[in-house]
């Protein structure tokens, strides 16, 4: 049925009509919007008006493309068509009465207001005669659709005339009541017939029957029913209530006894083993896992949060004066008493230990003071340490501030200074007197730890860079209210959640961090401060309703917001709160145990709950389990982190054991674990069981036992969701887990898609997500001895299972989903029996570590810094900052996805004919070994004797440190990478050590002799004398050979063309691109090019338009010769202000055209900005570190490096490569060695992780390349057509000194990084194309050499198979 609604006339010309039609079957109206308007940025801003609500609301069904406008409307892209734009909405809610809507284009106007009526229901139905029975079923299938809630009275009469409307509106369309009956009744052949249900009608209100079919099914199991079923059970329901009036009952008494569960019931529930999936196995639908994908962009962390300076208060000034002037310090803590501070600060010189106690208070102050042997004691100070004026109290002494003698103080200050005798004492307790008022460090005594070994590192403040630093400063300015209890700290959580969202990722990991102390018991939980469980309760459930909220806006954090949820709980409604307290009556009343240990609990529970009631709820099945052993009730506890101590340590302090009668057992038992649900409700947001039971629905039976907990099923979820986690529950425990977690992850991809959607009950289902996820780590900690004699397939299919939980969890998972597909392709190698599989998953292990890695990194540089400065502030063990981002991804699946991994490891390595070592630089040496972390914080070092460096991290552009005779790593440099490169030419081992075993007795190893004896594929290592190092060959002097460098001069040419490339003019790697010209195969592509020649950097700084930056550079250059360092930095920036002459402008353009290259210009100015730029960025990499340090340590004239700009068109590659003509591993002249990544070869030469594609080639069989390793870059890099501007300086050419690749090479445009997906490139999974490009690339390599006669090191693209050579050089 089509109805015409409005007609109007917008902007003056542009017409907009909008109609309404009824579809033949269902209750959706379709509004059809279409506008005489042509535009690919035309948007509808809308929303829709209900009965009785003015304002706009959000309707469930909404088309693809739509989007929240700040929870404010909607907004709906037009579909263009031709000269018009066409948009379609369906409604299917009844309270809809009209739309309102902005017509909105984005590029040019927003158009006035439009509202529009939708027809009423009612004006589309004539009034036709309906039966109630089929209304009655309606309203069942609607209540079944929508998750079998539990409905109010007003709710079901509302939905039964939702119902009525659905068949009335299908009766309208033409359908008649009989066929209407037959679709609801008639199924198998069954039709139920008007008059049994007419005749019961008439006497029960259908309301009741309801009602009671929904106890019916509840006491059945809450089975799928069948719609005959469904019919079935509802006339059961009806015979049962009829029984009941039949017996002379009321039907208000009968409604009274349905509510009470009265109604005699006759059900059988089905089969335990009937069971939606099957007991071995869940079937998992087949998915394609990029839909999975998550990709947000987070801003940098770096310069995003402006820390503002505070200035040093006056007893941090103190502090900081004694620090400079003082002997090491042993313990430091600045006690905080609102605006007032208190200073304890302990050196040690020789066998002294001095004691500076410090304060800003106004009032004179006294300290009263004693010393102690241990913790806890008082004993007198001998005379002989007391100050002037000091008197002794018998078990104490009090003595008398004095006031500070500095001067920049920013205020006054009191101190004291008390000096022991190192070793006789432990400590010193005092309390401070001020007046008559005594002050204390939270109620207690403050005591002074001797022993305690201050880190300045960890305990100092610092200035909070890295952190959101004013919120952090904000917590800790509020953690003295927030310790009174759980209700204050979520709800100052709740205060601070605007800042923190303000503030980015760095808010949010602060408040994670501080939730997390909280947690893990750093912070005061409780003090002295009675709050109800209901109002914790309604604490935590505002401050998880705020992080669901920001879960939805904020979806570039959700993986923080899920990691704070999980430490703060679920929290709830009132009565789940309130019962905490509540139901601890009932299990003593119930079970005669009123006194004791459960009246201490119950005490303490009566004035705060904590997470700590878990575990004491826990320890107590479990001793009651145990047939009442005591030993076991402490073993609970004490696992968990729960000693006496701290039973003692609650405001209600608990003293006693349990102790219970063996009569008391089974009802002990059954209240229990009633009431461990109700705890871990509220404290709980992991906690697997309690967060399915939140999400499905539960009503709790018994005998006046937690009686009236209601929670109603979580609506939309999927369909046989519910069998799906019964199956988890019924296998939680399984020693085999495989199918465990195959459910588990099943259960998570289901989930998915509504963790995606706003709803007031997503917080319910994120908790049960979180569940999921911890149970899936621990499932497979647990399968860990099962893998311990399993073959590679199972292991990898394992990987495969916690991979894939690792990125259901993370927000940027792109590279762990490709990842995941690498290992699916790894696992269908394997099984085809593919000679190289082994080979392939080697390579995705290695990109998984990376990924790992990559993972770990960000943790540490979001929460550590943040850590560090909040503990600081609140004084937590430095002993829990230091592990706080270590103990969080031990925490999650990462970790146990690295244990796998480490697993499997060596059993490729073994398969694959790898070893223990990849030898990049065979070279045999003697020398003291040396472990550091990273080679790039020791590259600018010299040794002054022979090093075996083990270097943690060696990206692959470092320079290598005078002195090293080897560089050995577990990292994984290409073979043909800078330091790789470099190693060689200096005649420096370098290796890769696969065996973490090996790696770690080389570090055991530091400080001592060794020699190293390499072969191209293993490394043997022996300790030495001290007498076989003279006669070691890397001592005799074979260091880079006297070399010079001759100043280029300006040859009065700008710019030049390939023909007039010379010695004189330009470089070697320029001179052999034109060489080459010409003289290779035709199958061989050389790009065109131009040169800027030797002596134009200089020229153009001596132009008179460039004075002043030359007078910069002068100063510059006289602090670097001081030593200054810093000063590259500056040079470069420096450089980069250069201006350039017309005179240059007009020669580049000319020589570029002439030689059929674009000119940057013809884009506009900003084009040939950025080529200018780009140009300037070569020049300046003169001063690079790597480059000038080298020219140093060569003893060359820096000043005499000159620098030609070789100019060429970028061929946008699908693959770039490196080529060595003669094996550089094995120096096998026979054999080409090279290198394959995708994208443009910056990846190759650059410091990229990960590793390339590498291969071996006979010159004299070059159709039979040999795969030496598959790539495990995670990164590739591609660019629009474009310009690149390569360095030539005239150090690339001298002999014995290895020059190349110091100098930079800068496109005229930002190369575009993409995460790279090997699962689906030819290169890695088709045959025929890897042996046709391999081969290409090797008869590249042989054709060049043949020209030179010499081994080549040659680099090169290919773009659609064409192979482009686009330099090469001698092979050092």
């Amino acid at each position: 049925m089509q109805q015409h609604l409005a007609r109007f006339n917008v902007d003056g010309n542009i017409e907009l009509q909008v109609d309404a039609s009824t579809p033949t079957s269902g209750s959706i109206t379709q509004v059809n919007f279409r506008i005489i308007y042509s535009s690919d940025s035309l948007l509808l801003h809308w929303g829709v008006i209900c009965d009785g609500n003015e304002n706009w609301v959000f309707p469930s069904r909404q088309p693809e493309g739509t989007k929240n406008y700040k929870n404010k409307a909607l907004r709906t892209p037009f579909v263009e068509s031709g000269s018009s734009s066409y948009l379609k909405l369906e409604i299917d809610d009844l309270s809809i009465q009209a739309i309102e809507f902005i017509i909105f284009d984005e590029a040019r106007n927003t158009w006035q207001n439009f509202h529009v009526k939708l027809p009423r229901k009612e004006t589309l139905i004539s009034n036709i005669s309906l039966p109630e029975d089929l209304v009655q079923i309606q309203a069942y299938l609607r209540w079944e659709r929508k998750g079998k809630r539990m409905y109010t009275r007003e709710k079901e009469k509302e939905e039964y005339e939702a119902a009525r409307a659905e068949l009335l509106e299908e009766i309208a369309r033409g359908t008649s009541v009989d066929d209407i009956r037959t679709k609801l009744t008639k199924k198998s052949g069954q039709e139920f017939k008007d008059s049994d249900i007419h005749e019961k009608t008439n006497t029960i209100p259908d309301d009741l029957v309801q009602i009671q079919s929904y106890i019916r099914w509840e006491k059945a199991g809450k089975p799928n029913y069948s719609p005959e079923q469904q019919l079935r059970e509802f006339d059961e329901a009806r015979k049962e209530l009829q029984f009941e009036l039949e017996k002379g009952a009321s039907l208000d008494v009968i409604r009274k006894k349905i509510t009470k569960g009265e109604i005699e019931t006759k059900v059988s529930k089905p089969p335990q083993n009937k069971r939606y999936f099957g007991a071995q196995r869940t079937q998992r639908k087949q998915r394609d896992l990029m839909v999975l994908l998550n990709k947000h962009s987070v801003k940098s962390v770096e310069g995003s949060i402006t820390v503002e300076q505070k200035p040093l208060t006056a007893v941090e000034s103190f502090a900081k004066k004694i620090e400079l002037d003082s002997s090491p310090v042993m313990n430091k803590k600045i006690y905080k008493f609102g605006e007032r501070e208190v200073l304890v600060l302990v050196t040690k010189s020789a066998d002294k230990i001095k004691i500076h106690i410090a304060s800003d208070f106004e009032e004179p102050l006294t300290l009263h003071w004693a010393l102690s042997e241990k913790a806890g004691e008082w004993l007198p100070p001998p005379r002989t340490v007391l100050p002037p004026g000091s008197v002794s109290l018998g078990g104490a002494a009090e003595s008398t501030f004095s006031t500070c003698s500095f001067d920049d103080l920013p205020k006054q200050v009191q101190r004291i200074e008390l000096e022991i005798e190192d070793g006789n004492f432990k400590g010193l307790p005092f309390v401070l007197l001020s007046g008559e008022k005594w002050i204390k460090h939270n109620g207690s005594d403050f005591y002074v730890d001797f022993s305690q070994r201050f880190k300045q590192d960890q305990k100092d403040a610092g200035d909070g860079k890295g952190t959101s630093k004013v919120l952090l400063d904000r917590i800790a300015e509020m953690e003295s209210e927030a310790q009174k209890s759980f209700m204050h700290r979520f709800n100052i959580a709740s205060d601070l959640m605007d800042q923190a969202k303000d503030t980015g990722e760095l808010g949010l990991a602060g408040i994670l961090v501080w939730m997390r102390f909280m947690a893990t018991r750093q912070l005061i939980w409780n003090k002295n401060y009675n709050v109800k469980p209901r109002e914790i309760s309604k604490a935590q459930d505002r401050l998880t309703g705020l992080l669901q909220s920001t879960y939805t806006t904020h979806p570039q954090h959700r993986e923080l917001l899920r990691m704070i949820m999980s430490t703060v709980g679920r929290g709830g409604e009132g009565d789940v709160g309130q019962r905490i307290r509540d139901e601890i009556l009932v299990i003593q009343r119930n079970n005669d145990c009123k006194g004791g240990m459960m009246e201490e609990w119950h005490q303490k529970l009566h004035n705060n709950t904590s997470p700590d009631d878990v575990l004491i709820c826990q320890a107590l099945i479990d001793y009651i389990k145990s047939d009442f052993d005591i030993s076991i009730y402490w073993k609970t506890l004490t696992e968990n982190g729960i000693t006496k101590e701290r039973l003692l340590s609650y405001d209600r302090a608990i003293h006693s054991e349990p102790s219970f009668r063996r009569d008391q057992k089974d009802g002990l038992l059954r209240d229990l674990g009633h009431y461990m649900r109700t705890l871990k409700a509220v404290h709980s947001g992991a906690d697997l069981e309690s967060a399915i039971s939140n999400c499905m629905g539960y009503q709790a039976e018994g005998e006046g036992f937690m009686v009236g907990v209601q929670i109603n099923p979580v609506a939309g979820l999927p369909s046989g969701f519910p069998e799906l986690l019964r199956f988890i529950l019924q296998h939680v425990e399984d020693r085999n887990v495989e199918a465990l977690i195959e459910g588990l992850l099943e259960a998570r991809q289901e989930l998915r898609p509504l963790l995606l959607k706003s709803s007031d009950r997503l917080k319910d289902l994120l908790f049960l997500d979180i569940a999921l996820d911890s149970t899936v780590r621990t499932a497979t900690e647990r399968a860990y001895e099962e893998l311990n004699n399993a073959g590679p397939q199972k292991i990898m299919y394992f990987i495969t299972l916690v991979l894939e939980n690792v990125a259901l969890s993370s927000d940027d998972n792109e590279d762990l989903i490709y990842c995941l597909k690498g290992w699916h392709h790894a696992i269908s190698m394997c099984n085809s029996q593919s000679a190289h599989w082994a080979l392939y998953a080697k390579s995705v292990l290695d990109r998984t570590r990376l990924g790992l890695s990559s993972k770990a990194e960000w943790y540490q540089r979001i929460l550590q810094p943040s850590a560090e400065y909040l503990g600081s502030l609140l004084d937590v063990d430095p002993w829990a900052i230091n592990i706080f981002t270590e103990e969080v991804i031990r925490a999650g699946s990462a970790a146990t996805l690295s244990s796998l991994i480490n697993r499997l490891d060596p059993v490729l390595r073994e398969t694959a004919h790898l070893g223990s070592w990849q030898v990049i630089s065979p070279v045999e040496v003697v020398g003291y070994v040396d472990v550091v972390e990273e080679l790039l914080a020791v590259q600018n070092k010299s040794y002054d004797r022979p090093i075996i460096l083990v270097a943690k991290s060696v990206k692959g552009d470092e320079e290598i440190p005078d002195g090293t005779v080897a560089v050995l790593t577990p990292d994984m440099p290409d073979v043909l990478s800078h330091v790789s490169v470099r190693a060689r030419n200096c005649k420096v081992c370098f290796a890769t050590c696969f065996d973490p075993n090996i790696l770690a007795d080389l570090q055991a190893n530091k400080g001592k002799l060794l020699r190293l004896k390499p072969s191209s594929a293993d490394l043997v290592y022996s300790e030495v004398k001290e007498g076989d190092l003279a006669d070691s060959s890397n001592l005799k002097g074979d260091g880079p050979s006297s070399v010079t460098l001759v100043r280029k001069q300006f040859g009065g040419k700008y710019a030049i063309s390939a023909e007039e490339f010379t010695p004189e003019m330009v470089g070697a790697k320029s001179r052999n691109i034109s060489y080459l010209k010409g003289k290779v195969p035709s199958w061989v592509g050389i790009p065109t090019s131009v040169a800027l020649p030797f002596g134009v950097f200089e020229k153009v700084l001596a132009d008179k338009l460039n004075q002043r930056v030359v007078e910069k550079l002068q100063i510059l250059k006289k602090k670097l010769g001081e030593g200054d360092f810093d000063a590259l930095g500056e040079i470069r920036q420096t450089v980069l202000q250069l201006a350039a002459p017309p005179e240059l402008v007009k020669e580049l353009k000319t020589k570029m055209l002439s030689s059929g290259m674009p000119w940057p210009g013809d884009e506009g100015e900003q084009r040939w900005e950025q080529a200018w730029t780009a140009i300037k960025k070569v020049w300046a990499s003169k001063w690079n570190e790597r480059a000038y340090f080298s020219t140093r340590k060569a003893k060359l004239d820096h000043e005499y490096v000159c620098m030609a700009v070789l100019v060429q068109e970028i061929i946008n590659a699908d693959y770039a490569f490196v080529i060595h003509t003669t094996n550089p591993s094995s120096g096998d002249s026979s054999e080409i060695y090279a290198e394959v990544v995708k994208g443009l070869g910056e990846t190759l030469v650059g410091a990229y992780p990960g590793r390339a594609l590498s291969f071996v080639c006979k010159k004299n069989n070059l159709s039979s390349p040999q795969v030496l390793g598959y790539p495990s870059k995670p990164i590739s890099l591609f660019i629009r057509r474009s310009i690149i501007f390569r360095s030539d300086s005239n150090g690339e050419d001298l002999e014995g000194y290895a020059g190349a690749g110091l100098y930079d090479s800068v496109p005229m445009n930002e190369e575009e990084k993409v995460v790279v997906d090997y699962s689906c490139d030819p290169l890695i999974n088709d045959g025929k194309f890897q042996q046709s490009i391999l081969s290409s690339i090797a008869g590249a390599g042989k054709a060049i050499e043949e020209l030179y006669r010499s081994p080549q090191d040659i680099e090169g693209v290919i773009r659609d198979g064409k192979v482009y050579v686009v330099q090469t050089r001698p092979q050092m």
